[in-house]
């Protein structure tokens, strides 16, 4: 069996995802390969996943290369955890919007920056699926790690004709966060979440069989830690009756009614972590992370090697896929697959997130029915943008783009018809060198640019105004005063950077 790591220079999720796989006692002679644009990327982390392996007694060479197609050639999987355009371009995902006033926590899933973010990856990830048809096993799986992820996975089925399976760890990590609140283990309560990916809803939540879903409020409410992080997320359980798995940060800006205010947001997030809803925190804590990853790297390779066993074995759910697939085993997940009649009130050609069983048999969705119709409703209005955007990128049609930028939630509420305008001009224009199929576009926006700032026509935005929520990026020496923190950061952080 051959597993291709597409975007292998995020020390991160390849480490993680490897030492997974590994775990498994079937998959000791794995053929593995790594492939990035970055040759010191793939450099550093094949090498501290190089020592993990031959610390751990397996005769596995990982085959690292920068030519795509020599990686995925004769691939029976394919593991993509690609971010397109790295930490710069991640950079005007947050930085453009905020001169309009549109304050994201994250920006790589709906939203100004989520939006653009699918501009970029969408053209790539469809010459992965090229190579893929052409020189992988003519059955390969992919894998997607890479956000926005149903807009991913939705071009990569559609337009690239690979079977893609989109993979998040959202509904696990809100599994346990509920079982938590409700104060029993994870594995004693089992739930049921179905919508799209980012905005999923724990449609039951059991515990031996009593259904607890109607006591999740209280439970929130009542719980002192939660009710300060979780005030996004307490309020949508409040109106909508359902939870939703995202990060009280990642739900506040899918949505027009929590970021749309700049002088509220500070009463609806929490700065502890920032994933409870800091201005633009994930791409600090992913400068944080790669800085501090560049520096450090020499005693990464003087640290305890991972071990290859059940106890380090994570919940992401690559791993179990492959190992159901291939040894028969039975797992039970949550992946984003086309939705083809799973989720009835929601579109066909959709996205959506919902339980799946894998085993010998191959990868299972039953069919969910109907979302309570307020979760529909909300999850309805981002599935428009994701196929505005698909679309646009697929066609580069600045239109199409312009209409999934109006259509947004949080871009609409923020933001007026001609700051959207002004805006999807300055966002193409900032990230010129990742977008081929948008040249023409590109070249006009430019020139409406010049005119508006020639003829005095020009939108005055806040040029200056970093965030009102917002922390410092740490410098290397700040991080080094708890170096095992910064380290633990840095190794979970997503994706490449």
């Amino acid at each position: 069996m051959k597993v291709a790591f597409i975007g292998a220079g995020g020390v991160g999720f390849t480490r993680t995802l490897l030492t997974d796989l590994l775990c498994v006692p079937e998959f000791k002679d794995t053929e593995v390969s790594f492939t990035d644009i970055s040759q010191h990327n793939l450099d550093m982390v094949t090498a501290l996943c190089q020592r993990d392996i031959e610390r751990n007694g397996l005769d596995i060479k990982i085959n690292a290369t920068t030519d795509r197609r020599e990686a995925l050639k004769h691939a029976d999987y394919v593991i993509n955890a690609v971010r397109i355009g790295g930490l710069e371009a991640f950079a005007s995902d947050i930085e453009v919007p905020l001169k309009y006033g549109i304050d994201q926590c994250v920006g790589d899933t709906l939203c100004a920056g989520g939006i653009m973010y699918g501009q970029r990856g969408i053209p790539a990830v469809l010459d992965f699926c090229k190579d893929i048809r052409e020189v992988a096993k003519p059955d390969c799986i992919m894998l997607n790690y890479a956000n926005p992820n149903a807009m991913i996975t939705w071009a990569c089925n559609k337009y690239g004709k690979v079977k893609t399976i989109g993979l998040c760890h959202g509904v696990q990590g809100g599994h346990h966060q509920i079982a938590k609140a409700l104060g029993y283990e994870q594995d004693e309560v089992d739930i049921i979440c179905a919508g799209i990916n980012h905005q999923t809803w724990y449609i039951s939540v059991k515990h031996h069989g009593e259904d607890l879903t109607g006591k999740l409020l209280a439970a929130y409410e009542q719980n002192e830690k939660l009710r300060e992080t979780e005030k996004v997320r307490i309020d949508m359980l409040r109106r909508f009756g359902y939870y939703s798995t995202e990060s009280n940060g990642h739900l506040s800006e899918y949505v027009p009614w929590y970021r749309k205010r700049l002088d509220e947001i500070s009463s609806w997030i929490s700065l502890d972590v920032w994933i409870n809803g800091e201005t633009g925190g994930y791409l600090r804590v992913c400068t944080e992370s790669r800085n501090w990853f560049e520096t450090d790297f020499p005693n990464w390779m003087k640290d305890e090697p991972k071990k290859y066993d059940k106890e380090t074995r994570s919940q992401e759910h690559g791993s179990y896929i492959i190992e159901g697939l291939e040894t028969g085993r039975v797992y039970r997940g949550h992946f984003n697959v086309m939705n083809e009649g799973c989720i009835t009130n929601l579109p066909d050609e959709c996205v959506v997130e919902v339980p799946g069983y894998v085993d010998y048999n191959g990868i299972s969705i039953p069919k969910v029915g109907d979302l309570p119709l307020g979760c529909a409703a909300v999850c309805s209005t981002s599935v428009w943008v994701q196929k505005l955007a698909v679309e646009a990128a697929v066609a580069g049609d600045d239109q199409l783009l312009r209409q999934a930028m109006m259509m947004d939630p949080l871009t609409g509420a923020v933001c007026n018809p001609p700051e959207i305008w002004q805006l999807t001009d300055e966002m193409l224009v900032a990230q010129e060198k990742w977008l081929p199929q948008y040249g023409q576009a590109i070249e006009k926006a430019k020139a409406r640019l010049a005119k508006a700032k020639a003829d005095g026509t020009l939108i005055r935005t806040r040029d200056d105004f970093a965030g009102s929520n917002r922390l410092k990026t740490k410098t290397v020496d700040e991080m080094a005063a708890d170096r095992r923190t910064a380290s633990d950061s840095a190794g979970k952080t997503d994706k490449a950077h």
